[in-house]
């Protein structure tokens, strides 16, 4: 079963996404949270595989919410699936860059979502890959000295600890492209291109695929308009 904790500090919305959501077969809502205090506390509480998380809610919101849970070690398993209303927010891309693995606007289709959550669960392919690229390639567009005029997750110097190989398979990541996708660009079985995934993500102490895409961009690897 996947266990999913939804944060929205409107009712109304969270009792939409429990009902799409519990007649699943393999899915289970274990609570609700309305706002971004209570999330962090239920995930602490309950460790949930995945939060839906409003990004705009009173008080604490979806984005601090995101960056105290993804900064506890403890918590490293529990993946986050933001909720927007407009997909150039910024405040999706500082949780992105915070940890989160993907978003939703709220207005998806409800297959979309439920494809959401059991991708982002089993850790596959990045969920919505052409338009969370657009949303990175935006604020990178913006950048001077980092995207969005912030201080990047790391510099061009963290490349110099991957390898020629592992550099171009976390281009191809950024690229949105799937495990099988790159096997298939570089002539290697998904196996060794998820084990160039892994290795890269290690080494620069990426969450996950979503922040691989952010480091692909900040570091310079891939220029905006590049993919996609």
């Amino acid at each position: 079963m996947i266990r999913v904790l939804i944060a929205d500090d409107q009712a109304l919305v969270r009792a939409g996404f429990r009902a799409l959501l519990e007649v699943q077969d393999d899915i289970e809502v274990v609570a609700e949270g309305a706002d971004g205090d209570e999330a962090v506390r239920l995930t602490g509480e309950l460790r949930p595989d995945l939060v839906l998380m409003d990004i705009r809610m009173p008080q604490v919101d979806g984005l601090e919410a995101t960056r105290r849970i993804t900064a506890d070690a403890e918590l490293a398993g529990v993946r986050i699936l933001i909720l927007t209303t407009f997909e150039l927010d910024e405040y999706v891309f500082d949780a992105l860059r915070s940890g989160a693995s993907g978003f939703l606007v709220k207005d998806t289709e409800p297959a979309d979502l439920l494809r959401g959550v059991r991708s982002i669960v089993a850790g596959d392919a990045l969920l919505s890959p052409s338009v969370t690229r657009r949303v990175i390639a935006e604020f990178a567009a913006r950048s001077h000295g980092g995207i969005g005029g912030k201080t990047p997750l790391f510099g061009a110097k963290r490349l110099e600890q991957l390898t020629e190989r592992e550099r171009e398979v976390m281009a191809l990541v950024g690229e949105g492209l799937s495990n099988e996708e790159i096997a298939g660009r570089l002539f290697l079985s998904p196996l060794t291109a998820k084990t160039h995934v892994s290795r890269a993500m290690v080494k620069l102490g990426a969450r996950d695929r979503a922040q691989l895409v952010v480091f692909a961009y900040e570091s310079g690897l891939i220029r905006p308009g590049w993919a996609g």
